[in-house]
C-alpha cells in the first residue's frame, strides 16, 4: 500500500511539474537570493534581487510542485545551488520529493521532482555530481546522482539509518568523503564515510561538546563549526569546532564558546575561514565569531546584529563574495540584507517583507 501510494504521489508531482514547469516565474536576476515558502497547500521558491550592496527587490514566486508542512522543521540546509548556480534543489518535506530548477538569466525553471527516498526531507548537500538528502520522519540520508547536470537518480545503496535523533541537517565535508548529520533530541553528531562509488558506510555516532547540536558549516580548511541551542535556555547558546579526519573521527578544538544569547541554530562560515554567524532564533540577533587558522574560535560581537523584537532569525546565507550576509526573519515575514566588513562586522542595508512565518531555507547567489 505505501509504494502505491508513493507511485501515485510520483505521478502527480510529474503532472505538476508539467503545469508549472512551462517557464520561469520567478524573474530574479543574475545575483539573486532564494527562499522556500513551506506552504502545506502548495510549495514555492520565492526569489529576492539582490543589488551589490545587499538590498533587495522581491521578483516574484515559482511553484515546487511538492508540499511543505506549513510549519518550521527545526532545520538548516532546505535549499541547494550546484558549484556553479546552475541547478537549484529545493526540499518539499510535506510530500516526501525533491525539486530541481534550472537558473537561467531570466530566472528559475522547474525541471522536476524526485522521490526523496524516505519520509520528510528537511535538508540537502551538493558535492559534484552527488545529492544527499536527510528525511528526517524516517531517520535516514539518502543519496543521488546527477547533481551537477540536473538529473536527480537515486544511487542504490545509499540509504542508511541516522544513529541520533531530531537530526537538523546533513552536509558534505569539504573533500566530500564524509557526511555530517546533526541530531538536535540525543545531543549527537554523525559521520558516514562516502566510498568511491558515492555510497556511505554505517553511521558513527559521537557526543556533541554541547547540548542541541543544530546547524553548522565547514571552514575553508575543513574544520567543523557547530551550534549549539541548549534547547533555547536563555543565555545558554554556544558554538564549538572540531576536526574531522579522514576516518570520520571528530575532535573538538574549541568547545562550546559561548555567544549569551537564546538559541543559536543558524551557521554560516565566510569563504575566507575567517569569521561565523550564528542566528540566535530566541533573541533576535546574529552573533559573529572569529576563526583561527587552526580552526580555533572566539566570540567576536555577541549582538553583530539586532534583528528586532519577535524576528526569531532563523537561515542565513552568504554571497559568493562573502561581502554580504542575508537573514531570514520569519517572525516578522521579512528578510534582511547586512554588509560584511573587512573585520567581520555587519552593518545592515536593507530589510523586506514577503517572508511567510512557514518558510525556510536561504541561498544566495
Amino acid at each position: 500500500m505505501r509504494s502505491a501510494r508513493r507511485a501515485a504521489l510520483g505521478a502527480v508531482l510529474a503532472l505538476a511539474a508539467l503545469a508549472v514547469g512551462a517557464g520561469p516565474a520567478a524573474a530574479a536576476g543574475k545575483n539573486a537570493v532564494y527562499t522556500s515558502s513551506n506552504g502545506a497547500a502548495g510549495n514555492q521558491v520565492l526569489a529576492f534581487d539582490r543589488a551589490g550592496d545587499g538590498s533587495l527587490t522581491p521578483a516574484g514566486s515559482i511553484a515546487t510542485g511538492g508540499n511543505g508542512t506549513g510549519g518550521g522543521l527545526s532545520n538548516q540546509g532546505a535549499l541547494a545551488l550546484t558549484k556553479r548556480g546552475r541547478f537549484l534543489y529545493v526540499v518539499n518535506a510535506g510530500s516526501d520529493s525533491i525539486s530541481t530548477f534550472s537558473v537561467r538569466p531570466s530566472g528559475l525553471e522547474l525541471a522536476g521532482t524526485t522521490p526523496s527516498g524516505g519520509d520528510q526531507p528537511i535538508s540537502l548537500t551538493v558535492h559534484r555530481g552527488l545529492l544527499y538528502v536527510l528525511n528526517a520522519g524516517s531517520g535516514t540520508i539518502s543519496g543521488f546522482t546527477g547533481a551537477r547536470g540536473g538529473d536527480l537518480a537515486a544511487l542504490a545503496g545509499s540509504t542508511e539509518p541516522i544513529a541520533g535523533a531530531g537530526s537538523a541537517q546533513v552536509q558534505f565535508s569539504k573533500r566530500g568523503n564524509v557526511l555530517v548529520v546533526t541530531n538536535r533530541a540525543t545531543n549527537t553528531i554523525d559521520t558516514f564515510l562516502v566510498d568511491a562509488d558515492g555510497t556511505p558506510g554505517p553511521a558513527q555516532s559521537q557526543p556533541s561538546e554541547g547540548d542541541t547540536p543544530f546547524g553548522f558549516d565547514f571552514d575553508k580548511r575543513g574544520h567543523l563549526i557547530v551550534s549549539e541551542a541548549f534547547g533555547g535556555a536563555p543565555g545558554a547558546s554556544t558554538v564549538s569546532s572540531y576536526s574531522l579526519d579522514a576516518s570520520g573521527l571528530l575532535s573538538a578544538i574549541s568547545p562550546s564558546v559561548p555567544d549569551n544569547e537564546a538559541a543559536a541554530c543558524w551557521i554560516e562560515v565566510t569563504k575566507n575561514g575567517r569569521f561565523a554567524y550564528t542566528t540566535n532564533t530566541g533573541s533576535g540577533s546574529i552573533s559573529s565569531y572569529a576563526i583561527a587558522p587552526g580552526g580555533s574560535l572566539g566570540l567576536l560581537d555577541q549582538v553583530a546584529a539586532a534583528t528586532g523584537a519577535g524576528s526569531a532569525p532563523t537561515d542565513l546565507g552568504l554571497t559568493a563574495s562573502s561581502r554580504v550576509l542575508f537573514a531570514l526573519l520569519p517572525g516578522t515575514g521579512q528578510m534582511a540584507g547586512y554588509r560584511v566588513a573587512a573585520n567581520g562586522g555587519l552593518t545592515l542595508v536593507d530589510q523586506v517583507s514577503g517572508v511567510p512565518a512557514s518558510a525556510t531555507g536561504l541561498v544566495a547567489r
